[in-house]
C-alpha cells in the first residue's frame, strides 16, 4: 500500500463531493473526530449487496428508527424483519441479518469486532463486506473492492482482461492505492467515484479528478471497460400460486421454508418451481385460472407463475398455511413475486384493502 498521488487527489475530491447517505459519517465530520456507528455501517453494507443506494435508502431509515440498534435488532421478532425486508430481494441476507445480530448481541456484548477476520466470521459476512465494515467503521487499511470500484481501476490502468477473470488484478491494483491514513474515507471515495462519475455508460472523465492518470482515458477505451464475459442465458420455470378467500375476507398464506428462495417469507401455497409444476391446491375448492401469469426475475432463472384464485367456506381447513384476517394482511410484507400474484388476483377477491 502507498500514498500514491492518484489516492490524494481522490481524498481530495471526496472531501468536496462525498455523497450525503443516512449511514455515512461525512469527512468533515470525521475529521472533526466523529466516528461512525458500526451497526449502521453493517446494516448499510448488507442491504447494498447487488441493490442500489436509490432502493436501499427508505428501508434503512425504517430499521434504524424500528430497531436504532444491533441489540434492538437483536431482539426483533422474525417475521417482523422479514416483513421490513419484503420487497429488497435477496431474502437470505435478511436471515443472516437477524442470525448475526443476535450473534453480537448475546456472545459479543453487542460490539462489533474490528478486524476482517473476525467481521468475517460472523453470519452474512463474506470478504467483501468484512473489508468494508473494517475500513469504514473502524479505519483498518483493508481494500474494499466492489462493482464501482473494479470499473474504476479497469479503467485507470487500462484492463482488458475481462471479468471475473479481471477480479484478482483489479484488487491488487485497488490494494496498492489504499492508504494507511483514511483507509475508510478512500474506500468511499473509489466508490462514489465510480457511482457519480466513473459511470458505467458516458463516463464524466472531464471532471474526474483521476483524469490526468487514467489510462484508459489516454487510449480512448474507457467507455469499454472493464470488459465482461458472456452471461449464460437465464432458464424459465414454472409454477402455480393459488390464492384462496374466506367470506370475512381472510386469506391463505403460508410462511415459506427457512432454506431457499424467499425463505422465511410470507407468500401463497403453490407449487414448486420447475419445467412441468404439479399442481398442489392447498385444499378442496372450485379453482379458477386467471388469465395472466405473474412473471419475475431472479439472479439465475425466470419465473412464470399461474395464479388460481378461488373463494371458500369459513370451515375450509387447510393443508398448508393459515387465513390472514383482512385487518392483518399488508401486501406490502410480501417479497415482490409474491405481491405481483395479489395484484393480478385482486380484481377477484372481495373487498378487503
Amino acid at each position: 500500500m502507498c500514498e500514491a498521488a492518484e489516492t490524494r487527489h481522490l481524498l481530495d475530491w471526496y472531501d468536496h463531493h462525498a455523497r450525503d447517505l443516512p449511514w455515512r459519517v461525512s469527512p468533515v465530520a470525521r475529521a472533526a473526530g466523529v466516528r461512525p456507528d458500526p451497526y449502521r455501517v453493517w446494516l448499510s453494507e448488507i442491504m447494498l449487496q447487488q441493490t442500489t443506494v436509490a432502493a436501499v435508502r427508505a428501508y434503512f431509515d425504517r430499521f434504524t428508527a424500528r430497531w436504532p440498534s444491533v441489540t434492538d435488532l437483536a431482539h426483533a421478532e422474525d417475521a417482523d424483519v422479514m416483513g421490513e425486508w419484503a420487497g429488497l430481494g435477496y431474502y437470505a441476507r435478511a436471515r443472516n441479518l437477524l442470525k448475526c445480530a443476535r450473534v453480537v448481541a448475546s456472545d459479543l456484548g453487542g460490539a462489533f469486532p474490528e478486524t476482517r477476520d473476525a467481521l468475517q466470521a460472523l453470519p452474512g459476512i463474506g470478504p467483501y463486506t468484512s473489508a468494508a465494515i473494517a475500513a469504514i467503521a473502524f479505519d483498518q487499511a483493508e481494500t474494499v473492492v466492489d462493482g464501482n470500484v473494479e470499473r474504476v481501476m479497469a479503467r485507470l490502468h487500462d484492463v482488458h482482461t475481462p471479468l471475473p477473470a479481471a477480479k484478482p488484478e483489479l484488487t491488487a491494483r485497488a490494494a496498492h492505492l489504499t492508504p494507511k491514513a483514511r483507509p475508510g474515507d478512500y474506500a468511499q471515495a473509489v466508490m462514489d467515484l465510480g457511482a457519480t462519475v466513473c459511470t458505467p455508460r458516458s463516463p464524466a472523465c472531464g471532471i474526474c479528478p483521476l483524469m490526468s492518470a487514467c489510462a484508459a482515458r489516454a487510449a480512448g477505451t474507457a467507455g469499454e471497460l472493464p470488459r465482461k464475459s458472456p452471461k449464460k442465458a437465464k432458464p424459465t420455470r414454472h409454477g402455480i400460486a393459488y390464492v384462496a378467500q374466506r367470506p370475512d375476507g381472510a386469506l391463505l398464506l403460508e410462511t415459506r421454508p427457512a432454506r431457499g428462495l424467499l425463505g422465511g417469507m410470507l407468500g401463497w401455497p403453490g407449487s414448486d418451481w420447475c419445467d412441468d409444476p404439479t399442481p398442489r391446491p392447498p385444499l378442496d375448492a372450485s379453482w379458477q385460472e386467471l388469465p395472466e401469469e405473474a412473471r419475475h426475475t431472479f439472479t439465475h432463472f425466470h419465473l412464470r407463475l399461474r395464479v388460481m384464485v378461488a373463494h371458500v367456506d369459513t370451515t375450509s381447513t387447510p393443508e398448508t398455511g393459515d387465513f390472514h384476517a383482512p385487518h392483518g394482511f399488508h401486501p406490502s410484507k410480501l417479497p415482490t413475486v409474491m405481491r405481483k400474484v395479489f395484484d393480478l388476483a385482486r380484481g377477484s377477491l372481495r373487498e378487503m384493502v
